[in-house]
């Protein structure tokens, strides 16, 4: 925690994000901020809520620092980094990105978020070091609704291997190293992804 405190401006934000990162790496059964918020030991899950929804601090840097962090003690010449996206089943429809859409999480189309994650996996470990939140073409043509959730004018519909690529490259940017990427059917058979894999060397 050490390495990402500088991130938060305030002590109560640093403090809520250790006691979720805690939660986290406990062996609750079920994890959502009710029972984050009670391993905590907290009456209520609205502090952790704040500080997922509202409070100020640098969600990119922590990833960054994160990154650093997993590369630092996973480092390996055979590294490989790893794409695939999973599913969050909601209930309403006003969470971002939200539709009716297949998930691996339930096996069927749902209503649910689906995000994409980009692995970092080495003989020694494996961790996820990045995320793109994959929003529809439904909900970035809706100006209105982006606006209604907080989305900013400047987000555009991306598809799931263009949002691969773009953490690919920010890992590749950050220094790095892999001679791989492995991913699905999705990913691999997309010639965008392919390209741009092959326009840095990678295989």
């Amino acid at each position: 925690m050490g390495r990402i405190a500088g991130r938060f401006s305030r002590v109560e934000p640093r403090r809520r994000a250790r006691a979720f990162v805690l939660g986290l790496l406990s062996d609750l059964p079920r994890k959502n901020c009710w029972t984050l918020a009670e391993q905590a030991g907290d009456a209520n899950p609205y502090g952790l809520q704040h500080l997922l929804s509202r409070a100020k601090w640098d969600a990119d840097a922590v990833r960054d620092d994160l990154r650093g962090f997993v590369v630092e003690h996973l480092h390996h010449d055979d590294a490989v980094l790893v794409v695939d996206e999973t599913g969050d089943l909601k209930k309403g429809m006003g969470t971002v990105g939200v539709r009716r859409q297949y998930t691996g999480t339930a096996g069927r189309i749902e209503n649910s978020q689906v995000a994409v994650y980009l692995a970092y996996s080495t003989p020694l470990g494996h961790a996820a070091i990045d995320r793109e939140l994959h929003v529809p073409r439904s909900w970035t043509e809706d100006t209105a609704r982006c606006q209604g959730a907080g989305i900013p004018d400047s987000l555009a519909f991306a598809t799931k291997p263009a949002l691969a690529v773009r953490m690919i490259i920010r890992a590749l940017d950050a220094g790095v190293r892999t001679s791989w990427v492995a991913g699905d059917e999705v990913y691999g058979a997309n010639p965008h992804m392919r390209t741009a894999l092959e326009k840095r060397q990678v295989g």
